[in-house]
Parts: structure tokens; C-alpha cells; sequence
């Protein structure tokens, strides 16, 4: 998250309400309870001309029994970053594939958890329809939508000028398809998830792999 506010910042400035980059990082800050501080030295680091500049790259490729994974990265050395991804791949039964090579099969989407005491969902739901949402669900612990990226700015922008409590606001990206693996192979494709995401340079890593209770 630091790395996101980071790279953020160095885009658009330190100013959450003209940077609609920062404000999906500062979001998930909020929500994870990281400590104010941390968020200030991250801004900081940020404007001191000195310090790394991170790049945002993906990295596309297969996984064991053909699992389609997508792996996002910040890295101040892609040099680096791709020999890791690639050692990962390598050394446990993938192939690091070339840009675009599996992209497609996912939908980049932002996702919005929020509180709104008060209102009703339905008019709720027609209003945010305007906005782009595409998925709208009522749980016990506050609403939850699902939106094109594109649409981050304009929904966090109204949730803010309607007073709702934002409780997160993130990017993801959502496989189009999924695929059955019995237990073997679901461990072999965890085990490269595992080794991607202990990487320093790895944001998220992505998959096409079925949850184990999906039908």
C-alpha cells in the first residue's frame, strides 16, 4: 500500500481530492487500520526528489495444468522484478507469458464497500446504475457494488458528497472463466501464488483457479 501511495503521489500529487489516483490506496490504508504516520511518511517519501521512482508493471503467464495467472508489480528495478517472476514460474511448473497473453480473461473492476444508514437500497441502486455500477449486493455489514475501474473516481467522488462511510475501495480483477483442479493440482498453483505474492515487489496476484467450494 505504501508503493501505491507512492506512486500516486509522484503521478498526481499529494492531494487526495485532486488525485483520484491516491485516493483507491489511502482508501484500502483506512480500511486495513494503518496507522496515520505511516500514510504521512509514505506521502513524504513520495515528494522527496530523491527517492525511488516505482513503476507499475504486469506480468502475465500459466500456472501448473494450464491456470491462467496475472501478477501486478511496483518495482524501482524491472530488471529485478521480471527475473523473479520468472524464476517463480520456472520453478514451479509454469511460463511467464508475454503481455496480453492472458489479460483478456479478466475484468478490471473497482469494488466499493460502504454504509447507508437510512437509505433505500433500491433507489440506491437505480442511482449508482447511473454511475456505472453493474453489481449491487445488500449484506448484513454495509452494501457492496462492483464497477468497471474507470468508474473509481466518479463513485467514490459521490459516496463522499452523499455522506456515506466508505468502508473500502479497491481495484481488482475478476476472471471472465474459472477452472475446476482436484486437490494436487490446486496445491501446485497455491504454491506459485504463495512464492508471487512473497515477493516485495508483487501489489496482487491474480488467477483463473476455481474456489475450492465453487460448483
Amino acid at each position: 500500500i505504501g508503493k501505491e501511495i507512492e506512486m500516486a503521489v509522484k503521478a498526481s500529487g499529494p492531494e487526495p481530492a485532486s488525485n483520484p489516483r491516491l485516493r483507491p490506496p489511502m482508501q484500502k490504508a483506512k480500511a486495513g487500520n494503518i496507522p496515520k504516520e505511516n500514510v504521512e511518511r509514505a506521502i513524504k517519501r513520495a515528494t522527496d526528489k530523491d527517492s525511488a521512482d516505482y513503476k507499475e508493471m504486469i506480468y502475465e503467464g500459466y500456472g501448473p495444468h494450464g491456470i491462467a495467472i496475472l501478477v501486478e508489480t511496483a518495482t524501482d528495478n524491472t530488471n529485478r522484478t521480471v527475473a523473479s517472476v520468472r524464476m517463480y514460474f520456472n520453478k514451479y511448473g509454469g511460463t511467464l507469458g508475454t503481455s496480453g497473453s492472458v489479460g483478456f480473461m479478466f475484468e478490471h473492476k473497482c469494488v466499493f464497500k460502504f454504509k447507508a444508514e437510512g437509505a433505500d437500497p433500491e433507489e440506491l441502486e437505480l442511482e449508482m446504475i447511473d454511475l456505472g455500477v453493474d453489481e449491487f449486493y445488500v449484506e448484513e455489514d454495509g452494501i457492496n457494488v462492483y464497477a468497471p475501474y474507470e468508474s473509481f473516481g466518479a463513485i467514490q467522488k459521490w459516496l463522499d458528497d452523499q455522506g456515506y462511510e466508505i468502508v473500502s475501495g479497491e481495484s481488482v480483477r475478476i476472471p471472465t472463466d474459472t477452472k475446476e483442479l482436484d486437490a494436487e493440482g490446486r496445491e501446485a498453483v497455491e504454491k506459485l501464488v504463495e512464492k508471487l505474492e512473497e515477493d516485495d515487489d508483487v501489489v496482487n496476484v491474480y488467477h483463473t483457479m476455481a474456489e475450492a467450494d465453487e460448483e
